[in-house]
């Protein structure tokens, strides 16, 4: 399956330059509504339910936005399209594109975060005597290469893992299925699912949050001139979308997954439905008061193990990476 790149690709600077260039959002829309093109990460997928269905109960409508969503896919840089101003919001998959943003000095904030936990496991066979991470020293671990500067620099760092235990994965899962001693990284919401119906096995499963990895994931993206500009419609994005996040986690899914359907065709409903499972046992989203939230001390946490790592200079001012300014007032 999927997974989405951990870095910027080389957007930021181009960022950086042409955000200042880019169009007022709200242009030719009705009286009192703003327009708002969204990008997603993605391909449309219950890890972005939340927005879908925002958009498909009417959350945006009701607080005044005419909101476009722009489905994201292998060939989509959310970065590039908000340098370009073909969109005004976009996911921000992890916390290493939002840190990389600032780094470059391109002028984007992070204005909430959608999903408290990333939802970063490693995958193990139940049969090898691996109960936790921990046991995972020393063992062959497929990694994507953007995965390197990314959840891995965190695994070392707290593991003492080595550079040696790395081998390529190329999204696909059949070399972890043809060798037991191979440990695989996915996502908590679809790998372990897919791997245990086409593998016929129920593999260990361990998310990186609970065991201290300190990310946030799917965090809008927000430019620094709509925030100067238009700081009510920030707002409002944020207050809707986290709606929206209540409404298909612990409400009736149905008009998400409706719409996630329509748009990515090659998605199904039993993906769907387990994806929607995972993220409340995992708490990945989070629950009442916990949606959308972000904190001081977080992004202080993870900029401290990252930059030890030398990711990140010690002395750059990662608070320039988010502002805590419209964070959700009605969880």
């Amino acid at each position: 399956m999927r997974r989405r790149a951990f870095v910027v690709l080389g957007a930021a600077l181009g960022l950086a330059a042409l955000t200042a260039c880019s169009p007022s959002p709200g242009q030719d829309a009705a009286p009192g509504v703003t327009k708002l093109k969204l990008a997603t990460d993605w391909r449309a997928e219950a890890e972005l339910g939340g927005y879908y269905q925002a958009l498909a109960t009417g959350e945006y409508k009701k607080r005044g936005l005419d909101v476009t969503l722009i489905q994201g896919g292998p060939a989509v840089n959310v970065p590039q399209l908000l340098a370009t101003g073909a969109v005004d919001v976009g996911v921000g998959s992890n916390s290493f594109i939002v840190m990389n943003l600032a780094k470059e000095g391109a002028p984007v904030k992070a204005v909430a975060a959608f999903m408290q936990k990333d939802p970063q496991v490693l995958i193990a066979h139940p049969d090898q005597g691996i109960n936790s991470i921990a046991d995972m020293k020393g063992r062959p671990i497929l990694l994507a290469d953007a995965s390197i500067t990314a959840f891995w620099v965190w695994l070392k760092a707290k593991y003492g893992f080595g550079d040696d235990q790395v081998r390529k994965y190329n999204y696909s899962s059949a070399p972890f299925l043809a060798d037991k001693r191979v440990i695989q990284q996915g996502y908590a919401t679809s790998e372990p699912y897919l791997i245990e119906k086409e593998g016929k096995i129920k593999p260990a499963v361990f998310l990186l949050a609970d065991s201290g990895y300190p990310a946030y994931a799917s965090m809008a993206l927000v430019p620094e001139s709509l925030i100067a500009k238009n700081p009510s419609a920030v707002q409002a994005f944020v207050e809707a979308t986290a709606a929206g996040w209540t409404s298909y986690l612990y409400g009736d899914p149905k008009p998400g997954d409706a719409a996630i359907l329509k748009d990515n065709p090659e998605m199904t409903q039993d993906v769907l439905d387990q994806a929607r499972e995972k993220m409340r046992s995992y708490g990945i989203v989070g629950k009442d008061g916990e949606i959308g939230q972000m904190s001081d001390a977080r992004w202080a946490e993870f900029f401290k193990v990252a930059s030890e790592q030398g990711v990140y200079p010690k002395a750059m001012d990662y608070k320039k990476a988010y502002t805590l300014q419209f964070l959700p007032k009605g969880q």
